[in-house]
């Protein structure tokens, strides 16, 4: 890998950190930020499985915002939750 390459790997790690703004720093003190692979990793050893939805109603999702900030277990939980309400148990 070239002088060039090197730069290029950094200047797209920075873009990356300034896309995912503060959102991403934000946790507990002295935690160890995970990047995406571990996070993947994780996930995987779980069981846990991809799932992407699209919503068009912006009140719907300010409702799941606001229950994802009182869950610890963040998004994932909050929509677990609500599928096992809804009855569709694992």
């Amino acid at each position: 890998m070239n002088k060039f390459q090197l730069e290029q790997n950094k200047a797209f790690k920075l873009a990356n950190d300034l896309k995912q703004g503060g959102a991403a720093k934000v946790g507990v003190a002295g935690q160890a930020k995970v990047d995406r692979r571990e996070q993947h990793k994780l996930d995987q050893a779980k069981g846990l499985v991809p799932f992407a939805c699209k919503l068009d109603d912006e009140k719907r999702v300010a409702q799941l915002k606001v229950h994802d900030e009182g869950n610890e277990g963040g998004m994932t939980e909050v929509l677990a939750e609500l599928l096992m309400k809804a009855g569709l148990e694992r």
